[in-house]
């Protein structure tokens, strides 16, 4: 399959080099929780891609039963080295996101950092897995990069991150399998220099 191999988010890790970590939790998940549009306590969530584990640490305090998945071994050592440091339970598991399935239907994915990372040949496959893992009425927390290039005028498919063109995201996601809200959607500026577009699809 095209994109990022196993070998190369780990190699990332190994070296340091993640430079998408904030060193904290999104400030949009902080944002969701202080309105209270956050997962609440003893909701099932998972977190795909879930890096050094700061969205699940956030998410494991507020009292959710988190599952964190990644590629990377390093990554997922990294997740439960944070968890434990802070005394807080989680499950985090080294899986492929695109073959991994929940052991019943989940409350709520929490969908950050995954989608960008992973090549858009594989967008499609990836959200009919997250329709799969969710409930109905389940939540999907997405913050979809905004990472044009110039050389997508050409045709060019650059990343990661990959771009996630808002009007892409709604092919990938249509209706009626999800509900949309209302734009505008809120944004958050990524550490990379790109900006996140913030908003909660209600899986049907």
């Amino acid at each position: 399959m095209a994109g990022p191999t196993r070998d190369f988010w780990q190699a990332r890790f190994d070296a340091q080099q993640t430079p998408w970590d904030r060193g904290g939790p999104s400030p949009q998940l902080l944002a969701w929780q202080a309105r209270g549009e956050a997962p609440a306590a003893g909701s099932r969530v998972v977190v795909p891609g879930c890096g050094s584990g700061w969205e699940l640490a956030t998410l494991a305090a507020q009292g959710c039963e988190v599952i964190g998945l990644d590629y990377a071994e390093a990554a997922v050592q990294r997740s439960r080295a944070l968890l434990q440091g802070r005394g807080l339970a989680a499950r985090v598991e080294q899986a492929d996101v695109l073959e991994w399935a929940p052991a019943q239907p989940l409350d709520a994915v929490y969908e950050q950092t995954c989608l960008c990372a992973l090549h858009p040949d594989a967008w499609v496959a990836y959200a009919q897995q997250l329709h799969r893992w969710l409930r109905p009425d389940g939540r999907l927390y997405a913050l979809f990069m905004q990472a044009l290039r110039p050389n997508a005028a050409t045709g060019a498919i650059e990343g990661p991150p990959y771009h996630c063109d808002i009007h892409a995201m709604r092919a990938l996601f249509p209706e009626p399998q999800w509900l949309w809200p209302k734009p505008p959607y809120e944004q958050q500026p990524h550490p990379m220099g790109h900006t996140e577009l913030a908003l909660v699809l209600l899986r049907r």
